[in-house]
């Protein structure tokens, strides 16, 4: 018996029909949307992007003389660690000329796409910054008694400031200020303090022509201590807080970091909520008995090896005279990967024997261990098998272990800073921009010196 075949064109036109009504009823009905779209692709945090672009005092800062300071030339296409630090220092700036710091989203690839490819997996391109962080940075509450204006973010500054004064950092910065590690950071800092204190546009945009003003390679080099003092007492560091979804995932995972129970039962957040109040953390108080540790490994092995081959020391927030461990970098150009390599990328068995060294010499009783890695998952059960093997711990849990929703996988490494920023003791590694970030809040909310270790 002949089969009869509908002609193509027909058999695509029918296709095309049934993928509009399939379309049509997932639109019309936005939750499955949503939850269709969460199996394959990264969150775009939606809401939290409105939310940024319609904080409080935005109304009274379109009709009052604010002055605004944008660096536009925020990094990109690199980890939040580095991301950070930049940050931190911008934001010093435009506090030190009494201007509103406008903030942008935390950026992988600024071609305006949504989603970018990392290592073979689809990432944000674009994750708003008030998804990793609470605070002043990103127009949270200042102290009473305090005058400069509150931050805003980049959307906002563009429309009360279509056309700003804009400065490139070769305006101020020269070879020798750059390059030249006898020339403090805070000189370089006062520079441009007088430079944008110069200017009566209240609007200053910092261009991206020619890198940061304080450029990578700074934060590896002891004159950025020389900031410290303005920056530990400032409410960029005092105030610094995480956000929402960072402190939901902390509830939920409590279990990991303490030996006592939760005060109540916490709930995952759903997609993109935000909540007006949180449960508030006592920085400057440590998570009892907790020492958490930080191990970075596939990537960092080349870089480890690359660091041996420039004689490069510690980032300077490891680097405070007071700590227990110190790197002195070698002044010769002979091979130091051998000097390197058990500090920056240390092996299974020293990093037991250091965390054996530390626990036995700790003031405090230390009974949960918690492991902030990017090692692979069989690594990480293998570590935590050898610690356990070599003494006892009520607990032992690797940033592998944790339950994260889809909107907090994204940025959990704003948990295992959190986590890092509270331990009673943490080992971290001196050439890494995360632990450098880590203790830097540690220090300014009044850690012990003694409690930061590095491997």
């Amino acid at each position: 018996m002949a089969r009869y075949s509908l002609p193509q064109w027909i058999r695509v036109g029918l296709l095309g029909v049934v993928t509009l009504i399939v379309l049509s009823g997932l639109l019309y009905r936005r939750h499955v949307t949503r939850s269709v779209m969460a199996l394959h692709f990264p969150p775009l945090y939606e809401t939290i992007h409105e939310q940024e672009q319609q904080l409080p005092h935005y109304k009274d800062y379109e009709t009052s003389p604010i002055k605004y300071f944008w660096a536009s030339n925020h990094l990109s296409g690199l980890g939040w660690g580095n991301v950070m630090q930049d940050y931190v220092m911008m934001s010093l700036l435009a506090r030190a000329t009494n201007r509103s710091f406008v903030f942008n989203d935390y950026t992988w690839n600024a071609d305006g796409s949504w989603y970018s490819d990392y290592n073979g997996k689809l990432i944000p391109s674009r994750i708003p910054l008030s998804a990793i962080i609470s605070g002043p940075v990103v127009g949270g509450e200042l102290p009473p008694e305090d005058n400069i204006p509150r931050a805003v973010s980049r959307d906002f500054f563009r429309t009360v400031c279509p056309n700003p004064t804009i400065l490139q950092v070769s305006d101020v910065n020269d070879d020798h200020m750059r390059y030249d590690e006898s020339v403090p950071a805070a000189y370089i800092l006062d520079k441009w303090i007088e430079k944008i204190n110069s200017i009566d546009d209240p609007c200053v945009q910092l261009g991206a022509r020619d890198g940061q003003i304080f450029d990578y390679w700074m934060y590896g080099q002891k004159r950025l201590l020389s900031l410290w003092p303005s920056l530990s007492e400032s409410p960029i560091l005092k105030r610094w807080c995480w956000s929402p979804l960072i402190h939901n995932a902390y509830e939920i995972n409590r279990n990991h970091f303490h030996a006592s129970p939760p005060l109540f039962s916490p709930e995952p957040l759903e997609p993109d909520v935000i909540l007006d109040a949180i449960v508030k953390e006592d920085y400057s108080q440590p998570i009892p008995g907790l020492l958490a540790i930080h191990i970075r490994r596939g990537d960092f092995e080349p870089h480890c090896k690359k660091l041996s081959t420039v004689n490069a020391d510690w980032n300077a927030f490891n680097s405070f005279p007071g700590f227990l461990d110190q790197f002195s970098a070698p002044q010769d150009n002979g091979d130091h990967v051998d000097l390197y390599m058990p500090h920056c990328y240390p092996s299974m068995e020293q990093i037991v024997e250091k965390v054996k060294a530390v626990r036995e010499g700790a003031k405090e009783t230390l009974t949960h261990l918690y492991i902030m890695t990017n090692g692979p998952a069989p690594w990480v059960e293998e570590l935590k098998k050898s610690f356990a093997l070599d003494s006892e711990w009520e607990q032992i849990s690797s940033s592998r272990d944790l339950t994260l929703t889809w909107e907090q996988k994204f940025i959990s490494q704003g948990l295992d800073m959190f986590v890092a920023q509270r331990a009673q003791i943490l080992i971290g590694n001196g050439w890494s921009s995360l632990t450098s970030n880590v203790v830097m809040l540690r220090m300014a909310h009044g850690m012990p010196s003694d409690s930061n270790r590095f491997w």
